[in-house]
């Protein structure tokens, strides 16, 4: 079986993130969805709310491709997790050559924690190239319509939160 683990924070899973998860269906039978505990990005989502979240967008997901997608919180070194779960691919999204430069020194780290692990790297589709859950946040928290970055049901729990954050 060939398993694959797509990391990120998801703070909130974006339309770019399910573009990735799509297409990375294609590539494996199985792909686990690493949900990072990451306080020093300090998430405007607590970790349970982040994985529903990305628990319920990704029913549709696996509905249409026919591949297995679980999701997995995690708070270890990366090549861990993807030995946790049984993946020896990491998947990892790129929307411009400022996150390649991340990538290629992650890649050669984890390369050098585990070299059975491979990483593969996805574009996203041009039309979600500019998307990071950073600007998603701060569009929506200055009143901007964020509906072309997200699904309906994430951009609703995003507007509840930031107005519970306000109050």
């Amino acid at each position: 079986m060939r398993i694959a683990l797509y990391p990120g924070t998801f703070d909130p899973v974006t339309l770019g993130h399910l573009d990735i998860i799509t297409r990375a269906t294609a590539l494996v039978d199985r792909l686990v969805i690493g949900v990072a505990i990451n306080s020093d990005k300090n998430p405007l989502f607590s970790l349970e709310e982040r994985v529903s979240m990305i628990t319920a967008e990704c029913r549709n997901v696996s509905a249409q491709t026919g591949c297995e997608i679980k999701v997995h919180s995690f708070d270890n070194l990366l090549v861990d997790c993807a030995r946790d779960v049984g993946a020896n691919l990491i998947v990892r999204g790129l929307r411009a050559v400022a996150d390649f430069e991340y990538e290629y020194q992650m890649v050669g780290m984890n390369r050098t924690l585990d070299s059975g692990i491979e990483t593969v790297f996805l574009m996203a589709e041009a039309q979600h190239q500019a998307i990071a859950s950073k600007l998603v946040k701060e569009i929506a928290r200055l009143g901007g319509d964020v509906s072309r970055f997200v699904t309906p049901k994430v951009r609703k729990a995003l507007v509840r939160q930031l107005r519970n954050h306000a109050n």
